[in-house]
């Protein structure tokens, strides 16, 4: 079996890079020039239904995603550093409103009411939801006041967070895409 190319997402330019918004979703999903991220092994829990309020994990530090671009799958992954940054920049943009469903539409009536980095998982108040977590994991706790959303809460439609963003590091497989073409080409034109 063939080893997956492992790539690392990374914020380059912070006026245009980074986190936009969490979608709440089911399954994982990619579009072209932004990645969409989803399904964790740990998934989001109703932290209090009178509160309406539910919590989990974002991102995790060195997690490998499995993704599939152009008919070749691979697995990206964040550093601690990158992670760091993306709660930073969603904070400092006001996005916390900016909450889509599946990936597909914007949803009102949800709002990210905490954020933070995990930096110690034994002291980390990540525990008292049940949630293990590694350091530099990105938690984030939303309120749904929408009763169609905390309905899909809670039968199991929407069973985690996923981001939407844009990072640069994707070009490194197009790059290696070009040299196996190239590989390729040298292997038929050496039959010819």
């Amino acid at each position: 079996m063939e080893k997956l190319q492992d790539i690392e997402l990374f914020i380059t330019d912070e006026n245009k890079d980074g986190v936009f918004a969490i979608s709440l979703v089911d399954k994982p999903a990619i579009e072209e020039d932004f990645i969409l991220l989803s399904k964790m092994e740990v998934n989001f829990k109703v932290v209090d239904k009178l509160k309406r309020e539910v919590v989990g994990l974002a991102l995790i530090p060195n997690k490998r995603i499995l993704r599939a671009f152009n008919g070749k799958q691979f697995n990206v992954y964040f550093k601690e550093e990158t992670i760091a940054k993306t709660q930073e920049l969603y904070m400092r943009n006001c996005n916390n409103n900016n909450v889509t469903l599946g990936h597909e539409s914007k949803t009102e009536g949800v709002t990210m009411i905490e954020s933070w980095i995990v930096e110690d998982p034994k002291m980390d108040k990540i525990n008292l939801y049940g949630i293990n977590a590694e350091k530099g994991s990105w938690a984030v706790k939303m309120k749904v006041y929408n009763d169609e959303v905390l309905t899909g809460i809670e039968n199991g439609t929407y069973n985690g967070f996923s981001i939407e963003g844009k990072y640069d590091g994707l070009d490194q497989l197009e790059m290696n895409q070009v040299d196996e073409t190239k590989e390729l080409i040298k292997e038929f034109l050496k039959q010819i």
